[in-house]
């Protein structure tokens, strides 16, 4: 990984649009950034890690939106906002890929709303995939716990004096840039494939308790169909017995006149039955006859003489009624008349009309020997209706007493037929009401054991087919579990090589951890030698395989404690012990170092600036005071040097800019 370029916008002190080049050249890994205190050097570093990482970045502690918040330049307008750009480059299959990674963040109603863009070899376009799944891809490229290897500053330096924390930077190393955690990863991935495969034959087993259970099911149905057989061979003598026993006792009863006992029983119901309805015929008879009209019959010549006297009575009632209405008709129709026709026509008119009058009056004077009511013949047609409709009722129901006379006729003399010759009928029938018993409970026996046998049928034919549901379903199940036993054996095998790969791969971890700490162990002293001006009073290092704790060993060959160096001492171990890593590791990561040279003499600084910072990695950002790179070790540093810059704070304005050059030879005044 290459850092090609960062740039700030309205970030933290940096007022504007703030950019550093940061490309190196051959032999030429420095990029120097001079800046007093407060002007902004640890804002750089963190402006970086919060490109890179976001949310994740050691510099955002605590409250994330409120670190974003805090960080928009006072100055600025929090509704546009802030952004960190930082551009890189790596090697992927074997073809430079460059990214830039652009994190803005603006307040939008109060709340915090931050973006995320990355863009792909020069795009314009930023990249869909790489900006939805940043977190992922960048932790490929540079994971975090790596990243804190190679981004530190002097506080970290000192803080690694302690061996705990020196033991915890060892520990990630060679878990994170030695692949030790990827052995580690893979031997738990293992892991759960042998639970997976563990869980699947399990599962087998559960598929064999299955059959088990359905084997136990197919049993008791067997055990019903058998039931069921036996049940039906034990009834079917007793069926048979029965009916021999329901046949002997008919012939016995159709011997003793069984049958024509039973006839003369249910003749005399038949006749007792067709006497009972003809009395309701012949009831029914009377009470039409003699409640009704149907009497009135009998008289139909004089009915017939009343309507003739109730037709001339009405008519003569009619013209009594009319007779003064019409003479003054026709007497006012005939003077209308004489006026309209001649008088001849208009007599004769006069005369026929005096006619019709004179017979109406015939009528109306005819005498009135009964007197009827003026609605007789209306009364006398309704008679005649219910007569008709009583008449017809009437000979249907002599009908129906001639047909039940006529069939209880020949019912009672089937009856005296079957009854002829029997002198001793009482004798008789009490010998056949006992055969008659004896018969009953034979057929009722025979019908008991009929439904017994069919009931037992019923359950064979219910369990024969539940057996055969059951035979499939075991057949199937036995197929699978088949298929899962080949399974479970490839699962065995697979729990077993997946155990032994384990095993390798603990094997190889532990050996790639001894292999690197070995390295690690001579990368440090090397180092430290380089850099001590002390030469004698180390002469060996070592680093416990367990607990990650680097063991000094002094002149003497005596354990050295720590407490014995000095300050600068210290912090020159914790130099040694990051530089060991770098070389170690092999990686081509940038290494970004904040002031550290804080509590070193000159000779150690010396020694830092000449023998590690130019050799610390392939690129190296720099960021000191003028009192740590100062003009001597300047000069000393110069040709390893590619870029350098200065941060000017207008203590005024409280903003910082960046300026080519550094401190001395920027050109602007005032800033050392």
């Amino acid at each position: 990984m290459h850092l090609r370029k960062i740039t700030l916008r309205d970030f933290g002190a940096y007022r504007g649009e703030q950019s550093l080049v940061l490309a190196t050249k051959k032999n030429k890994p420095i990029i120097l950034i001079g800046g007093l205190n407060g002007c902004g050097k640890t804002t750089l570093l963190e402006a970086i890690q919060l490109a890179l990482y976001g949310s994740r970045s050691q510099s955002t502690r605590g409250s994330y939106h409120k670190y974003l918040r805090d960080s928009i330049n006072r100055s600025a307008d929090p509704s546009v906002g802030a952004s960190v750009t930082v551009e890189f480059s790596i090697i992927a299959d074997s073809e430079e890929r460059i990214y830039k990674v652009e994190r803005k963040w603006r307040i939008e109603d109060d709340k915090v709303r931050e973006f995320l863009q990355v863009y792909l070899n020069g795009s314009k376009n930023p990249n869909g995939m790489f900006s939805q799944g940043w977190t992922d891809h960048v932790d490929e490229i540079l994971p975090l716990d790596v990243a804190s290897l190679f981004f530190f500053d002097g506080e970290k330096i000192e803080a690694l004096a302690d061996p705990q924390r020196s033991a915890d930077v060892i520990k990630s190393a060679v878990q994170s840039l030695l692949g030790v955690d990827l052995v580690e990863q893979l031997r738990t991935d293992l892991r759960v494939v042998q639970r997976r495969a563990e869980e699947e034959r399990n599962s087998d087993k559960q598929a064999s308790d299955v059959i088990d259970s359905i084997e136990a099911e197919l049993q008791a149905a067997q055990q019903r169909v058998d039931s069921a057989k036996q049940e039906m061979a034990s009834l079917n003598p007793q069926l048979e017995k029965a009916k021999n026993k329901l046949s002997d006792a008919q012939k016995r009863f159709e011997k003793e006149g069984g049958a024509v006992f039973e006839r003369h029983a249910e003749l005399t119901a038949q006749s007792k039955q067709l006497q009972k309805q003809l009395q309701e015929v012949e009831q029914e008879l009377r009470t039409a006859i003699a409640g009704g009209p149907l009497p009135l019959l009998l008289v139909k010549d004089l009915l017939s003489t009343v309507r003739e006297h109730a037709q001339r009575e009405h008519t003569a009632t009619q013209a009594a009624e009319v007779l003064d209405a019409l003479e003054k008709r026709d007497q006012w129709l005939v003077e209308l008349l004489e006026k309209a026709v001649p008088a001849t026509a208009a007599s004769d008119i006069a005369r026929e009309l005096e006619s019709d009058r004179d017979r109406r009056n015939q009528d109306a004077l005819s005498p009135r020997q009964l007197n009827l009511p003026h609605d007789m013949l209306v009364q006398l047609s309704s008679l005649d209706q219910s007569l008709a409709g009583s008449w017809t009722a009437a000979k249907k129901l002599v009908k129906r007493a001639n047909d039940l006379s006529a069939e209880r006729d020949t019912v009672d003399e089937l009856l005296a037929s079957a009854t002829s010759g029997k002198k001793d009928r009482g004798t008789a029938a009490t010998a056949i009401t006992e055969l008659m018993e004896s018969r009953d409970e034979a057929l009722l026996e025979v019908g008991t054991l009929e439904a017994l046998i069919a009931k037992a049928a019923e359950a064979q034919e219910e369990a024969t087919t539940r057996r055969a549901e059951l035979q499939i379903t075991r057949d199937r199940a036995k197929r699978e579990n088949a298929k899962k036993e080949r399974t479970s054996n490839e699962l065995q095998r697979l729990e077993d090589y997946t155990e032994r790969a384990r095993d390798t791969l603990a094997r190889y971890a532990a050996g790639l951890i001894a292999e690197s700490i070995d390295k690690l162990e001579v990368a440090v002293l090397e180092s430290l030698r380089q850099l001590m001006r002390k030469s004698g009073l180390i002469r060996d290092l070592n680093i416990d395989t367990d607990k990650y704790t680097l063991n000094l060993i002094g002149n003497d060959g005596e354990p050295l404690d720590r407490a014995r160096l000095s300050a600068g001492e210290r912090q020159l171990l914790a130099v040694s012990l990051l530089w060991g890593v770098a070389r170690v590791a092999g990686n081509e990561l940038p290494s970004v170092i904040d002031t550290p040279l804080g509590r070193l003499d000159s000779y150690h600084r010396e020694h830092l600036v000449e023998r590690y910072f130019p050799h610390a990695n392939d690129q190296v950002l720099l960021l000191s005071t003028d009192e740590e790179i100062d003009e001597q070790l300047y000069n000393r540093l110069k040709k390893s040097i590619a870029h350098t810059y200065t941060l000017v704070h207008d203590d005024a304005a409280l903003t910082t800019t960046v300026h080519k050059g550094y401190f001395w030879t920027t050109g602007v005044p005032n800033v050392a």
